[in-house]
């Protein structure tokens, strides 16, 4: 299966730990990624769930928190049924976020594979980078 990975990456003039906070708390997600609503405990192996209504369309995506590295990593699966793909988990994203310090910024990389296809990796590229934006906005404006 063609494996095509949807990577994003932006400067945030911040220390990795607002980045991190901003990655993890509910409220602040809620602002720079379209209005969704993130339920889980941010433990490895417990669910992650992202809840919102999107282009007028209600949805409940869902997955698992990978793997948590506080201020460095954090990856989890990711799954939507507005995809009409069945719940499987072959048909679920992993979602890779990197936190690099540099000096007063933090490089912000995420990356996310298991697209169907090229045009579907670019669409999700410009998708993660208008969220990045956000993020980058949220953090340095908070």
């Amino acid at each position: 299966m063609p494996d095509h990975v949807a990577t994003a990456e932006i400067e945030i003039d911040a220390p990795p730990a607002d980045v991190w906070s901003a990655l993890t708390d509910p409220e602040l997600i809620e602002q720079y990624m379209f209005g969704s609503k993130v339920v889980t405990d941010w433990k490895q192996g417990s669910p992650i769930v992202w809840k919102g209504e999107y282009e007028g369309k209600k949805y409940e995506d869902k997955g698992e928190v990978v793997e948590i590295e506080p201020r460095r990593r954090l990856k989890v699966t990711h799954f939507s049924p507005l995809s009409g793909e069945e719940d499987a988990p072959e048909n679920y994203h992993t979602l890779l976020y990197e936190l690099d310090e540099r000096g007063e910024t933090t490089h912000v990389s995420l990356s996310q594979d298991n697209n169907s296809s090229e045009e579907a990796a670019d669409h999700s590229r410009e998708n993660w980078e208008k969220m990045l934006q956000g993020l980058k906005q949220v953090v340095e404006g908070g």
